[in-house]
């Protein structure tokens, strides 16, 4: 971080009184910085580098003014980091200003997800089932890491895409930039002030989407009394215009909260009254997962959940779903874990021996069941991106080996990856931007069809940035020719 002292000549305490309040302001700032930095020098600490500018400073109190306006009066009294970021960047430590915001932030998004269904978010944020069995109540939420969070918000509606995209920006940079670890990133005032607003916007008063207010009393219903056979006819109405988006969450929390032990009789009826309705909504990849799950539960000796699990599949024809083999639910599991280490501190170190795994399952021809290739595709991509803060030198050549394996289907997906929210949102940084470089080199030779090539061609000219790939009308226009 840049340090700025001295910038402001002293005045006499008559002339302060008669100066305009932001020069009050500086100078008030600048006497304090002073004070400040006279111990640290008397204590024989450094005072170089350690606080941003005065001008900075002024910035971010200027302009959080105005990104306060957002925030109602009967949340400002409960928003006690946002006080602490304020009191940081006041005196000079954005870093531990930013790491305040992000505290705000995601308390906020807790409380949002306690206020909706907490068992319902669970089922669709933690996509293992090991690791879902330890989630029982509030106090569990610290378990999930800030990108479950997130995620799991935009998936079940508490969030939208966009809102997303600009959160888990602030989730980069509070990991690398902010004093929650060592760096040397620099931060100004007017970036501090937007971030906060932001997370006001998107996080703490985000009002629900239409939809998602009807999943919430839906849910509430369905854990209640037994549903007759006239509000069972209302809520399947419902369903029909239910895009996969938001189907796939709902359907993924019935089938978790279905294969509970502990769920009562009433709700277990209500679920499959309304689960055959339901399932024609839900997408190809999601009803694939239902299978693997049933099998994870086989192989992991929960015969009683096994046997809840093929209820559904059995009440929605969906035999065809069913895992083929032992290897489907090994490479499903080896996607959860390489996706969990590669968002994990210790990425660098975990990710290659999980990689050299899912290398070997999938074997020479990169042979992956149907019904994952999405997943598959998505996971290798995502992890071959990098998080942004560098290579997993010992994973990356094993990312070129599978992505080289792609067939031609793969391959198209792989070029369509930009679609997805979470590999838009990392193309916002310059490393996945280099990696999106190279991906398209890796498959260009394996793209086969006319869209294809088609697409590839416009991908490779788009002089913006690929985050905003999705969002270009000429893109769009080709993308309509995919089944996506």
């Amino acid at each position: 971080m840049s340090m700025s002292s001295g910038q402001i000549e002293p005045r006499p305490t008559d002339e302060l009184a008669e100066q305009p309040p932001h020069e009050a302001a500086l100078q008030g700032l600048q006497s304090f910085e002073s004070l400040i930095l006279d111990i640290l020098a008397q204590s024989g600490l450094p005072t170089e580098g350690v606080l941003v500018g005065l001008e900075e400073r002024h910035a971010l109190m200027e302009s959080t003014t105005f990104a306060l306006r957002r925030l109602p009066v009967e949340k400002r009294g409960q928003a006690s980091y946002i006080s602490k970021m304020i009191i940081a960047g006041s005196v000079g430590l954005f870093d531990a200003a930013l790491n305040y915001l992000w505290d705000e932030t995601v308390l906020e998004l807790r409380k949002r997800v306690v206020n909706f269904d907490l068992q319902y978010f669970y089922e669709v944020a933690e996509k293992n089932d090991n690791k879902r069995k330890d989630l029982k109540g509030e106090d569990d939420l610290p378990k999930l890491d800030d990108q479950k969070l997130l995620s799991g918000c935009r998936e079940i509606g508490l969030i939208g895409d966009i809102g997303f995209q600009e959160l888990d920006l602030i989730r980069y940079m509070r990991n690398w930039a902010s004093a929650a670890h060592p760096n040397q990133a620099e931060l100004d005032g007017l970036q501090l002030a937007n971030w906060l607003g932001t997370c006001i916007k998107h996080a703490i008063t985000l009002p629900y989407d239409k939809i998602t207010a009807q999943v919430k009393k839906l849910l509430v219903k369905v854990k209640g009394k037994r549903l007759d056979e006239s509000a069972i006819k209302e809520i399947t109405t419902f369903f029909v215009n239910l895009p996969p988006v938001q189907a796939d969450p709902l359907a993924s929390g019935f089938f978790g909260r279905y294969t509970t032990l502990t769920t009562s009789p009433e709700t277990l009826d209500n679920i499959r009254g309304l689960w055959p309705e339901l399932w024609q909504q839900v997408s190809e990849e999601t009803r694939y997962n239902f299978g693997f799950r049933l099998g994870r539960f086989r192989a992991n000796g929960d015969q009683e959940q096994a046997d809840l699990a093929r209820q559904l599949i059995d009440l929605a024809e969906g035999a065809t779903y069913l895992p083929s083999e032992e290897r489907s639910w090994e490479i499903d599991g080896a996607l959860d874990e390489l996706i969990d280490a590669h968002n994990a501190w210790s990425n660098f170190y975990t990710e290659p021996p999980i990689a050299r795994r899912l290398q070997e399952l999938v074997g020479q021809h990169g042979d992956v069941p149907e019904g994952l290739n999405r997943k598959y595709v998505f996971g290798i991509i995502e992890a071959f991106l990098t998080n942004g803060n560098g290579v997993a030198t010992n994973a990356d050549p094993v990312y070129r080996d599978l992505i080289t394996r792609f067939n031609p289907q793969q391959a198209s997906l792989a070029l369509r990856a930009f679609t997805d929210t979470t590999i838009a949102s990392k193309l916002q940084q310059k490393l996945p931007q280099a990696q999106w470089g190279e991906l398209l080199g890796l498959i260009e030779s394996k793209l086969t069809g006319r869209s294809d090539r088609d697409l590839f061609d416009a991908v490779r000219q788009f002089a913006g940035k690929p985050s905003l790939l999705a969002k270009d009308s000429a893109i769009k226009a080709q993308l309509k020719r995919f089944d996506i």
